[in-house]
C-alpha cells in the first residue's frame, strides 16, 4: 500500500508533469519535421498523414537555393558570432571590472545594468532606428551586431560577475607577482577557469542573437542581408502559404541551435551550476 502511495505520489509530481512538458515541446518540433518532409498537396489534404508518404527533401533544396535560404542562413550566421564575439569580450571585462576593483558608483552601475533588464527590447527600437537612420547604418548588418551587443551585454554582464566571483583574487595576485600583466591575467587565467561559464553565456547569446526577429526585421529591408526569422516571415503570402517550404525553412533555422546545445550541454549544466554559487 505504501509503494502505491509513493508511485502514486511519484507519477503526480514528477513523471506526468515531465511527460506532459516533453510532450508539449517535442510535439510541434517533430510535426515541423514531418511537415518538412511531405509533398506540398498532401499538408492540407483532408486526411491527415502523421507520416510522409512517400517523404521528400524537395522542399529543403526548394527553400536553400529558390528561396535564398543558403544567403539568410550565412547572414544569420555572420550576425550571430559577430555579436557573440563582441558580447563576451564586453561581458568578461565588465564582469572583472565589477568583481575586482571598487570605483565611484559601482553600486549605481550594477543597480542600472539589473533595470535595463526589465525594459522591453521594443521600446529601443524607435530611438535606434532614428540613430542608425542618421548614421547610414539601416539596411546594414552591423545595425543588427549593435542592436544585440547592446540588448545582451548588461545581463552577460552580470553573469560573468558571478563566474569571476568564484576565482580567488589570490590567483591574480600571484600570476601578477610573477611579471603576469592584467591582460594576461584576464586572457590566460580568468578565462580557462571560468570555460564551462563561457560557453554557457556565449551559447545562449548566439541562439538569442540568431532567432531574434523584430530589430532584424525593422532595421534590414534588402532581402539581401535578411536573417531567418525575417526570410521565414516573407514566406508567409498574402493570399498562400507553402506549408511545406515553410516547415523546411523553419527546420533548417533550428540545426544550428540543437547542433549546438547538443555539443555543449555539459559546459551548459557546469557553467550554470557554478554561476549560481556566488551571484
Amino acid at each position: 500500500m505504501n509503494r502505491l502511495r509513493k508511485f502514486l505520489a511519484s507519477a503526480l509530481l514528477f513523471y506526468i508533469p515531465l511527460i506532459a512538458m516533453l510532450l508539449f515541446v517535442l510535439i510541434p518540433f517533430l510535426w515541423t519535421v514531418v511537415t518538412s518532409l511531405k509533398h506540398e498537396k498532401d499538408v492540407l489534404n483532408a486526411v491527415v498523414q502523421y507520416l510522409p508518404h512517400p517523404a521528400t527533401f524537395q522542399n529543403y533544396i526548394n527553400v536553400w537555393k529558390a528561396g535564398h535560404f543558403s544567403v539568410y542562413f550565412l547572414n544569420s550566421l555572420l550576425v550571430s558570432a559577430t555579436s557573440v564575439v563582441a558580447i563576451i569580450v564586453l561581458s568578461v571585462l565588465n564582469g572583472y571590472a565589477l568583481t575586482r576593483f571598487n570605483f565611484r558608483g559601482k553600486q549605481l552601475f550594477m543597480i542600472i545594468l539589473l533595470c535595463t533588464q526589465l525594459l522591453p527590447a521594443v521600446i529601443f527600437l524607435i530611438p535606434l532606428f532614428l540613430t542608425f537612420k542618421t548614421v547610414g547604418l539601416i539596411n546594414t548588418p552591423l545595425s543588427l551586431v549593435v542592436f544585440y551587443v547592446v540588448m545582451q551585454v548588461p545581463f552577460n554582464t552580470l553573469l560573468m560577475k558571478g563566474f569571476i566571483s568564484n576565482i580567488p583574487k589570490q590567483i591574480d595576485e600571484a600570476a601578477m607577482v610573477d611579471g603576469a600583466t592584467r591582460t594576461t591575467v584576464i586572457f590566460k587565467i580568468i578565462l580557462p577557469l571560468i570555460l564551462p561559464g563561457l560557453v554557457a553565456t556565449a551559447s545562449f547569446a548566439f541562439i538569442g542573437c540568431w532567432n531574434e526577429f523584430i530589430a532584424a526585421f525593422t532595421f534590414i529591408t534588402s532581402s539581401k542581408f535578411f536573417t531567418i526569422p525575417v526570410g521565414l516571415k516573407f514566406m508567409i503570402g498574402e493570399y498562400d502559404v507553402q506549408y511545406a517550404s515553410l516547415a523546411a525553412g523553419s527546420v533548417i533555422g533550428l540545426v544550428p541551435a540543437v547542433l549546438l546545445f547538443a555539443y555543449v550541454q555539459k559546459y551548459l549544466i557546469q557553467g550554470l551550476g557554478s554561476g549560481s554559487v556566488k551571484g
